[in-house]
């Protein structure tokens, strides 16, 4: 059985915003690369998924993590959620249906971490019971804007695990309470 885990960059002040927060260390980038490349698949919203669309297509200025990253985002299978896309791009299959029975259908069949992505379809998840962790990675930015990291209330937590990943960010881990 899958567990399903939301997990995002955040600023001290609560908000994820990939335009306005700086692009993570090496160390961090590589923490992603790995973490990447062990999970059985992911579930996006559109809004993130589109952003992510950007590791389809090899850059001429890519390092080897960069590479190594686009490898492990295109190999993995992608389920995206959209009432208003057509269509998704390689190895992505669309969710325009019944989000619940989707999702709780890939938690019986997927052996392995789900990671979902995007706060707005957290919340929707978590609304619907079905997020086992919240992983959090707190780094020393405030930027006053975006979208919170709870998109919602946030949801009764007991803490799991903690983790120093480089000399600028934490990793908190989360379990429903």
């Amino acid at each position: 059985m899958a567990k399903l885990v939301f997990s995002m960059n955040q600023s001290l002040d609560g908000y994820v915003d990939h335009t306005a927060m700086p692009a993570p260390s090496p160390t961090l980038f590589r923490h992603f690369v790995d973490q990447v490349a062990g999970l059985a698949g992911s579930v996006y919203g559109r809004r993130i998924y589109e952003i992510m669309r950007y590791w389809d297509d090899d850059q001429a200025d890519w390092g080897p993590d960069q590479r190594d990253f686009a490898v492990a985002w295109r190999r993995q299978p992608k389920w995206v959620v959209s009432r208003t896309l057509g269509s998704v791009g390689p190895n992505a299959t669309l969710v325009s249906g019944d989000l619940e029975a989707t999702i709780r259908g890939l938690k019986e069949r997927v052996d392995g971490e789900l990671a979902v992505a995007g706060p707005n379809l957290a919340r929707g998840l978590t609304d619907l019971g079905l997020v086992d962790e919240y992983r959090l990675y707190l780094r020393p930015f405030v930027l006053g804007r975006g979208t919170p990291y709870f998109a919602g209330p946030r949801p009764p937590l007991r803490l799991v695990a903690s983790e120093r990943v480089d000399e600028e960010t934490l990793c908190v881990t989360y379990a429903p309470a």
